[in-house]
């Protein structure tokens, strides 16, 4: 196989969702579709480069320095939601539930990925936060260094006159008891609520 093919591949490959046999396949349809899809997409991809950054106000992205979102003046800017990446906070204007503003951290605290304080936007969030908000919602990953990054902001946002909560993790909707894993089951008995509340 020629050289430029198998690179653009094992590029493909390393994309989320997508392994050596998918990329194969992507690049192929690519190549059969030159004119109608390669060509658009490759335009495309420079475009969005140059283009797209990240909002200077919440660390979302778009093509202007504050982003869509943070224009908004509809949102209860009161309510600021702390995510860990900005795939966190598409998922959660997907789910079309939360209309505050957003904090995107860049990660979550890891030693043994070197990922301390320094490395994620946190002064940013309490200089945020110490501004006429009432309630950080922390809307981090049930993983050891989601709770451990949710324990330490709770740290750093105790002295400010607001409220902290995080959302709640337990049985995921249609989730049946026999699949899930103890951990879940763990945390969906200690944050179990009163039934019509």
């Amino acid at each position: 196989m020629d050289n430029q093919l198998e690179s653009l591949i094992k590029r493909l490959a390393r994309l989320p969702g997508l392994g050596p046999r998918s990329a194969r396949r992507a690049v192929l349809f690519l190549l059969q579709n030159r004119d109608r899809m390669m060509l658009p997409l490759a335009e495309e991809l420079g475009n969005v480069a140059k283009a797209v950054r990240n909002c200077a106000e919440c660390g979302n992205l778009d093509n202007a320095d504050i982003c869509a979102l943070c224009r908004d003046d509809k949102r209860d800017r009161r309510v600021l939601c702390v995510v860990e990446d900005v795939g966190d906070l598409w998922a959660m204007e997907r789910a079309a539930v939360y209309r505050g503003i957003y904090h995107v951290l860049g990660g979550t605290l890891s030693a043994i990925d070197g990922r301390g304080p320094a490395e994620l936007n946190i002064d940013r969030l309490i200089a945020r936060a110490s501004n006429d908000v009432d309630e950080v919602i922390l809307a981090l990953s049930a993983t050891v260094e989601g709770q451990t990054t949710a324990h330490y902001l709770h740290e750093r946002l105790s002295s400010l006159p607001l409220e902290v909560t995080r959302l709640a993790h337990g049985v995921p909707v249609g989730g049946e008891l026999d699949y899930l894993d103890d951990g879940t089951l763990a945390q969906a008995m200690k944050a179990r609520s009163k039934l019509g509340s």
